[in-house]
């Protein structure tokens, strides 16, 4: 089922320890230091350089607020994203994500996910304000830019489900207005506004399953597209269903961008992108950023796995009739059974590494080209693999990116400069 390097795991890991410390500890990555690094670890001299000299973005992060699950987080019951662990891992911009989960369709309900997101934006600013000059928030290329020149971690503020909008397309003007500038229209779920990538019960067949409320876009999906355009954010196409996410490609005037997909060939789940849905991404001009979450990387096709995995839905008291092994998990009302169920589904998947994310990475950029992809981790809602459990072990993708054949120009794109590109286009730069 997995591809795995374990000579290049371990000796990844090893290079962790030693090099991104180093390399984070010196603001001016002095030649001096990179050498040193090389002789102690016996990295190669392209690795150690190449990420001490790029700027690393990771374009999809969860905001952690108080009740956010410890499950979600590291081991030390911190965020994978805290400041300290950028510093660690050489990651000098994170796009934090103002997502809110499903919940009724109501209008308390909806008010309840605009609380739930004005609490996520004034955290992001607390951590700002207590970095003392660390950490700043950026809305354009050039601050982040400006933000890794001065040795700052730089902080872009995006949005996922627009249930925090209430219905009020206007809404987008109050968190542009925050600073967001990448917008996802759905998270888990079918909205107002959209349909989703995720399984609904369908009364019809009596299963879960891939189901269209809107065809895709509702009449506030697309109003909502065009005033993104319209204020120069970019438009998220991740947790989207397939015909809505080529709707928004039909619609939009800039590159979209997915900020936290994989590839469905590669690992056939319904949250992954479809060869067309690739295609038409590349022929938009925007980026994919593939996330290092197990669940979307692995190819569950097996027989004698999915075999397994349906003992494990039906004695958690889930349906059994889908096809992501975590789908629903929310569904399960005990907490501790919820997160019974999901570490025995992460066993059961069994080990992930940068390699798996690379072959997602390889897929696409054969497809579309390097132009196209980056990194959305996804950290901080679940996501994580062996080698890349949270940012201060970023260095181990470029490492195996370079391993693979990647020139330094390759993952400078990889890492940011795809994602600089449309944040531009978009704003019209």
């Amino acid at each position: 089922m997995l591809h795995l390097n374990t000579a290049g795991l371990v000796r990844r890991s090893l290079l962790l320890s030693f090099v991104l410390a180093g390399i984070a500890s010196c603001s001016d990555n002095e030649p001096a230091l990179v050498e040193a690094v090389i002789e102690n670890t016996g990295s190669s001299r392209s690795a150690a350089q190449i990420h001490a000299a790029t700027l690393v973005l990771d374009a999809h992060a969860d905001i952690v607020i108080p009740s956010t699950s410890r499950a979600y987080m590291s081991a030390d019951g911190s965020s994978k994203v805290v400041p300290a662990k950028m510093r660690a891992g050489g990651v000098d911009a994170v796009v934090m994500s103002v997502a809110v989960g499903p919940g009724p369709r109501t209008k308390e309900g909806d008010a309840a996910a605009r609380a739930e997101a004005d609490e996520k934006i004034a955290a992001v600013h607390t951590l700002i304000e207590e970095s003392q000059g660390q950490v700043v928030m950026a809305t354009t290329s050039d601050e982040i830019i400006a933000a890794h020149e001065a040795g700052q971690s730089a902080l872009i503020l995006g949005f996922q489900n627009a249930r925090s909008l209430q219905g009020d397309v206007s809404a987008i003007d109050e968190f542009y207005a925050e600073g967001v500038r990448i917008f996802g229209l759905n998270h888990l779920g079918h909205n107002a506004f959209s349909d989703s990538s995720r399984p609904e019960f369908s009364g019809e067949t009596g299963s879960f399953e891939v189901t269209e409320e809107h065809g895709g876009l509702s009449a506030l999906g697309v109003a909502a597209v065009e005033r993104i355009n319209d204020l120069g954010a970019l438009v998220d196409v991740s947790q989207l269903s397939k015909a809505a996410t080529l709707q928004v490609l039909e619609l939009t005037d800039s590159p979209i961008i997915a900020s936290h997909s994989n590839a469905k060939t590669v690992s056939d789940v319904t949250r992954n992108l479809s060869d067309e849905e690739i295609d038409r991404i590349g022929e938009n001009g925007g980026v994919i950023h593939v996330a290092a979450f197990k669940g979307y990387l692995i190819n569950i096709s097996e027989p004698a796995f999915i075999e397994k995995l349906v003992a494990l839905r039906v004695a958690a008291g889930i349906s059994e009739e889908y096809n992501y092994p975590f789908e629903l998990y929310w569904e399960i009302d005990d907490l501790a059974q919820r997160s019974a169920f999901t570490t025995a589904v992460s066993e059961l998947l069994g080990p992930a590494t940068t390699d798996n994310m690379i072959e997602h990475i390889d897929y696409i950029v054969g497809r579309i080209g390097i132009d196209h992809v980056g990194i959305g981790n996804d950290f901080n809602h679940g996501s994580g693999i062996d080698d890349y459990n949270d940012a201060s072990e970023a260095m181990n993708l470029t490492e195996g990116l370079l391993e693979r054949g990647y020139s330094e120009e390759d993952i400078q794109k990889i890492w940011s400069g795809n994602f600089l590109r449309i944040l531009d286009a978009a704003a019209g730069i």
